[in-house]
Formats: C-alpha cells, structure tokens, sequence
C-alpha cells in the first residue's frame, strides 16, 4: 500500500488494516509461518472484480465446516426498486460445526450422511468447536448503529444450516456501506450524509437479506470445497454433492 501511495504516512495519516483469524490449525502447521511476502503481493496482484472464488482457496485452504472441507463462500441479495434497489453481499469464511448438525434447506443432511456412513457421532460428546468470520457489503445508506443491526442478524443465517454456536466457536461480523464517501483529507465543519429511514420496510428486507446471504455462503463454501489433506496425517473430505443430492431429493427439496 504504501509502494503504491508514497504520501501515506508523510503528507496523510497512517494505514490502519482489520485483520479477523480462523484456526486452521486441525489441517495446517499454523506456527510454521508458512504465508511470505509473495503470496501476500500474488492475492494483492490477482484482486479484481471477477466473481469470488468459492471453497478451499486462500484462507479457506484449511476450514473444516460441519466436518467437511469448508472455507470461502459468498452470496448477494438485491432489493426491488421500491425498496432501493440496495445490493447486500456476504462473504464467509466458514470453520465450524459438528457434521450430524448440518442442515441444507431444513434437511438433516449431515445425520443422513453420518447414518449412511454408519458413523453416527456421538454429540453429548463431541463439542462444537471452530470459528466463523463473515464480512457484510452494502451500498444501502446505513449509518454504524444500521450496520450493527445488520451483523446480529448473521447468527440467525448462521443458524439455518445447524450450527448453535458452540462454546469454543468464535463468530465475528462486520459491516459496511459505500454509500457515503467522507474525503480524508477536507476539514469541513458539517459533513452531510444519507441515511435510511428505519420506517420504512427496507430495513426488514435487509435484515432478511442477511440472513439468506449468510446461509447461502456458508453452504456455497461446503458445495465448493475439495478434500483436504494436511499435518500428522489429517484429513477433510469434501462434500459429497452426490450423497447430499440424493437426501435432498428424498425430502422433497430438488
């Protein structure tokens, strides 16, 4: 960044990144300190606007989600003209879950698939562990109170595909609007910025934007993913797509 504006830190203030973390570490050595400089300058190089690579890529190398290889998934929603035609996009990385928990559409299919396998877990044993992150995108006008209803309805998407959010799961939201851009440098004494009046039903419709967005990502992430072998032997198998097709089938959901 600063090879890039020189002025940072001479003639304008400092660089002040967000930094989240999930623990990869059941698939990865995370104190080998295995990311240099050339992966960090390839993923700055290779950003664009393409559409969001899914799945076991990047951070999402090492996630395991509801037992499965898991990692990055993203979904958008878009309002109608009478409500704005405001875009809300999620983008998660997701690493938690116990597998018999899974639901897809209502469906148990992580009980379905363990009853398959003959390897039905034992939950009064086995906690939920791991960690979610989710990143909330918007070009709705919310000021930073709006944008914090936004993240609290998450866990409400989080909990559509069965996770309860277990003691040891640390789940982190945030969120932001490019609606209003604030120069960095211009010292007016008022700034003037739009935002959403909360009487109006488009607030809901965000609100349910969240929710489906968040749910839909985190089944993206498992729809994508491919196995994953790592440390001491340590194995995530994907998906299997096939298997889940066939349950959601019988449930009446394809």
């Amino acid at each position: 960044m600063v090879e890039q504006s020189p002025e940072i830190g001479v003639t304008t203030g400092t660089v002040n990144p967000v930094i989240c973390e999930c623990n990869d570490g059941f698939l990865n050595d995370i104190g080998g300190r295995h990311v240099t400089e050339q992966d960090v300058r390839a993923a700055l190089t290779d950003a664009s606007a393409m559409p969001v690579v899914e799945g076991t890529v990047g951070a999402g190398t090492g996630m395991t989600t509801y037992g499965f290889a898991g990692g990055i998934g993203t979904a958008s929603r878009r309002l109608t003209s009478d409500q704005g035609r405001y875009t809300l996009g999620a983008l998660v990385l997701a690493n938690f879950g116990r597998r018999g928990d899974l639901l897809i559409g209502g469906v148990p299919v992580g009980r379905e698939l363990e009853e398959l396998r003959h390897k039905r877990e034992v939950q009064e044993m086995q906690r939920e562990q791991g960690s979610v992150i989710v990143i909330l995108a918007t070009d709705a006008p919310l000021n930073s109170r709006q944008l914090g209803r936004l993240t609290r309805r998450v866990p409400l998407g989080l909990a559509r595909t069965g996770t309860t959010g277990g003691h040891g799961s640390g789940d982190l939201a945030i969120a932001f609007s490019t609606a209003n851009r604030i120069p960095h440098d211009e010292t007016p004494l008022i700034h003037h910025v739009e935002v959403l009046n909360e009487q109006h039903p488009t607030i809901d419709r965000l609100f349910t934007a969240v929710v489906e967005a968040t749910e839909e990502a985190v089944l993206n992430a498992l729809c994508a993913a491919h196995t994953q072998s790592g440390r001491d032997n340590h194995r995530a198998e994907a998906l299997p797509l096939d298997e889940t097709l066939a349950i959601l089938r019988r449930y009446g959901r394809v």
